[in-house]
């Protein structure tokens, strides 16, 4: 194939679902490959939400520290090389090309039965390809789904997170907490550090890491964090460390760049302890489509936030609540067919005056349609606003910037899909060469 777009085309088509759980096949080919460790440690993050978050502290950290450090990331919002980057920068078209052809001839491997890869696994391989071949200090990996059965967990991390546990993807862990926490305990190892980010964990997730035998280190209880007048405090019994604020927006950000530290704490004889470049590393830390603002003179600010489902717009929500505008909001919402709409939009609703809705069926199978995604928020909104239908969330945006004046602002969320639309009109430079599966 001649370019990433055919490679990442063929990937789509070359297995019947977009998703299929499951190690078997995975590590089969990654041991066909024959590749050693992607890395001399290996810290894996899972959770529902503020994975992201958490690798992009875990990396501008360790940058600080002056690692050289690989990360891989799903999905992506403006390129497919946003997925993998190491020594701080993304890889390139060629490095991805180079790493999807060892898998494919790794997998059609004649004399041997060929094996079914799913887009994310192609991915995911390549990745840890990539980062093999690179002699890497550490390697960051974000779970793509659940913990469990998702490709990453073929790689038995020294220390793992999960930062927070939600309702999200039922149809595929569970239709509770104790069922999805159980699901993303699977990352954990025996003896080996298991960071639970959030004070109040599901029992599932608690004894699941119990049985599995890991070293467990619980938010409020084995280490601890709180604000201070000019930033705020993370500590143990062993240390504690003052902290500037992050510069990414969200409250939640602070649990993650704790439970980012907690790991970084248990790994310490390792990799070395530097409370200076835990300090820079929460300071730099970035990431696009987390509470990003967009302002230009003259026009409404906007709010690019990925928030897709509920536990993510209450954080959203609160966000909203304690940044308070003159004007009005303006929602621009789209969903996949299978999330939680009336759980996103119920936090939501006092906060928005306005909703472009927009439909994602004809940028993915799993998009919801405008007509169905209207009936479900009108529905849900407790209290009555004008809600107009788009197509896109092209056409939603632009009609929300139409009709939005300076002094108000509109909020894109929903979706990877509406947040990376909403990037590309935004922040044209970076525009999308290869789309979302």
């Amino acid at each position: 194939m001649r370019n990433l777009s055919d490679w990442l085309d063929y990937q789509q088509r070359v297995h019947p679902r977009s998703i299929e759980l499951g190690l078997a096949r995975v590590r089969e080919v990654w041991q066909r490959l024959g590749a050693g460790a992607p890395a001399r440690v290996v810290i894996t993050v899972g959770g529902t939400n503020g994975k992201g978050s958490t690798v992009a502290f875990l990396e501008a950290m360790l940058v600080a520290m002056g690692k050289r450090v690989g990360c891989y990331t799903s999905p992506h919002l403006q390129r497919y090389n946003e997925r993998v980057r190491l020594l701080g920068r993304e890889a390139g078209d060629a490095e991805l090309i180079d790493a999807f052809e060892r898998i494919e001839a790794a997998r059609l491997m004649p004399s041997r039965d060929p094996i079914a890869l799913t887009y994310f696994e192609f991915g995911t391989l390549a990745a840890l390809w990539i980062f093999a071949q690179n002699k890497l200090d550490v390697v960051v990996l974000e779970v793509g789904l659940g913990g469990r059965l998702d490709a990453v967990n073929i790689v038995d991390a020294d220390a793992a997170i999960v930062t927070t546990v939600d309702l999200d993807h039922q149809d595929w862990l569970g239709n509770d907490r104790d069922s999805i926490g159980y699901e993303k305990a699977g990352i954990f190892r025996a003896a080996r550090p298991a960071i639970l980010g959030m004070p109040e964990p599901p029992a599932g997730l608690v004894a699941e890491a119990a049985r599995l035998g890991a070293d467990i280190r619980r938010a409020g209880i084995d280490y601890d964090f709180s604000p201070q007048s000019s930033g705020w405090q993370w500590r143990t019994g062993e240390a504690s460390i003052d902290l500037p604020q992050p510069t990414l927006a969200a409250p939640c950000q602070t649990a993650n760049a704790a439970a980012a530290i907690a790991a970084l704490h248990c790994l310490r004889e390792r990799i070395g302890w530097d409370p200076s470049a835990l300090a820079t590393g929460v300071r730099n830390a970035r990431l696009a489509a987390r509470l990003q603002r967009f302002a230009q003179t003259g026009a409404a600010e906007v709010i690019v936030d990925v928030a897709h489902n509920p536990q993510a717009a209450g954080v959203l929500s609160s966000w909203l609540e304690q940044n308070p505008i003159a004007g009005h909001t303006f929602g621009v919402f789209g969903a996949l067919a299978d999330k939680d709409v009336g759980g996103i939009v119920a936090p939501l609703s006092l906060r928005i005056d306005r909703w472009y809705l927009a439909g994602l069926d004809s940028m993915t199978s799993r998009g919801l349609a405008v007509a169905e995604l209207r009936e479900r928020v009108a529905a849900t909104a407790s209290r009555l606003a004008p809600i107009v239908s788009h197509a896109d969330p092209r056409d939603a945006l632009a009609a929300a910037q139409r009709q939005a004046a300076e002094g108000d602002r509109i909020v894109a969320f929903g979706s990877f899909y509406v947040a990376a639309v909403a990037l590309d009109a935004l922040d044209p430079g970076k525009r999308i060469r290869t789309r979302l599966p």
